[in-house]
């Protein structure tokens, strides 16, 4: 595995990883009402290429694949990390955390899923609050956690 930067070329790759990701791995979490709404798999590929070109992104590969995916801004919000359901457990999201982290020198915030909370919480991420985000007239629970630098 190596990571690297973003590339414009990537946005659909991570767009099918995404949707992927999050039906399969969150599943246990949410409903799938709640999945159908988190992610559509219908993307706005302009959108998603413009946030990543304009945060620090980054992407996971391994034998040519993408297999995992994160951004961060430069006020120290952790975006986006999602990563290829076949690659769960195996070292992928503490790598890319890492290089995000060390992106920025200020303190980090991220809206884990409930899901992610563990991850982000053995990394030493604090909850600040839990909250319900509505997508299309359905609720979602994530938590807003924040990891002092």
């Amino acid at each position: 595995m190596f990571i690297r930067e973003y590339q414009s070329s990537d946005c659909k790759e991570l767009a099918e990883l995404f949707y992927n990701t999050v039906h399969t791995i969150n599943a246990k979490d949410y409903s799938k009402e709640q999945l159908d709404v988190w992610a559509t798999g219908q993307a706005d590929l302009k959108k998603w290429d413009q946030s990543f070109q304009e945060h620090f992104s980054i992407v996971a590969v391994d034998s040519g694949i993408i297999i995992g995916f994160g951004d961060i801004d430069k006020s120290g919000y952790l975006d986006r990390l999602y990563i290829h359901l076949e690659y769960q457990g195996k070292g992928v999201a503490t790598a890319i955390c890492n290089c995000l982290e060390k992106a920025v020198q200020k303190n980090i915030v991220t809206h884990a899923s409930i899901t992610a909370k563990p991850f982000f919480e053995k990394r030493g991420y604090k909850v600040v609050k839990e909250q319900q985000v509505e997508r299309q007239g359905v609720f979602l629970t994530n938590f807003i956690m924040i990891k002092e630098q």
